[in-house]
């Protein structure tokens, strides 16, 4: 039972205002051990926002935010350090090759000599970019591009993934192998929090939380969310429960 796993990443009463504009109304959420959890909401719902402040950008108005036990004000280092991320705008150095750029990451994390050569090899095994290591960055398309980007945010061993729109702009081969590659690591135990706007993203997520203009509509299983809106489709109970068109697979 999904209920009986541990909790990695928990957010209880978040709150995020810019000025007198209000983000995030009281956000509560969780991801467990081995789950994927589609947070799936129209543009300008407040997902960016929120995984500012789980990423450590920003702070919190009110609520809590915990990492593996960890509380985001009080121990953010050892918090942040659980934590992997692809965000939704590319942060790789594009005139540096592909292992420079997980060189640079695994120093950030303490991770050098053999050690960071052995971590080195095998996410870019996993992601299947073993024979680019020493290619610039800006030589690969799109979505190798974010392959690497995957790679780096796993090279550290986080307990929490945390993905940020990160398909937007690739192709739809590019973007259903990176799903299939977040799927996977939950075998491994890796929580996932998947960011997205596309509907058929959020169809094969283990959970589906329903984010618009800052507040959490629903949240289940996308059976039970469609069942629950009287819909036939996960795309027509998301669009019944923000008024928001479903956007078209790019």
């Amino acid at each position: 039972m999904t209920e009986a796993r541990e909790v990695l990443l928990e957010a209880q009463g978040v709150r995020k205002a810019y000025g007198a504009r209000p983000a995030l109304k009281g956000v509560d959420l969780a991801v467990r051990t081995g789950e994927f959890v589609a947070l799936l909401g129209p543009n300008g719902a407040g997902k960016s926002t929120l995984f500012q402040l789980l990423t450590g950008l920003f702070d919190a108005d009110a609520g809590e935010l915990r990492v593996c036990g960890e509380d985001m004000r009080r121990t953010p280092v050892r918090a942040l350090g659980r934590i992997g991320v692809v965000f939704q705008q590319m942060t790789l150095d594009l005139d540096l090759s592909v292992e420079a750029n997980l060189v640079f990451h695994a120093r950030l994390h303490g991770i050098g000599g053999a050690e960071s050569r052995v971590r080195i090899a095998d996410v870019l095994a996993r992601v299947g970019l073993a024979e680019r290591r020493a290619d610039r960055v800006r030589e690969l398309s799109g979505g190798n591009r974010r392959k690497v980007e995957l790679a780096r945010a796993l090279l550290h061993r986080p307990a929490v993934l945390l993905m940020d729109e990160a398909t937007v702009g690739l192709d739809p081969a590019s973007r259903r192998h990176l799903l299939d590659e977040v799927l996977a690591l939950r075998a491994a135990g890796v929580g996932v929090l998947w960011a997205t706007h596309l509907v058929d993203e959020a169809e094969v997520a283990d959970r589906v939380l329903v984010l618009h203009r800052g507040e959490l509509l629903a949240a289940g299983r996308p059976a039970e969310l469609t069942r629950a809106a009287g819909c036939a489709h996960l795309a027509d109970a998301f669009l019944k429960l923000t008024g928001t068109p479903q956007a078209a697979e790019p």
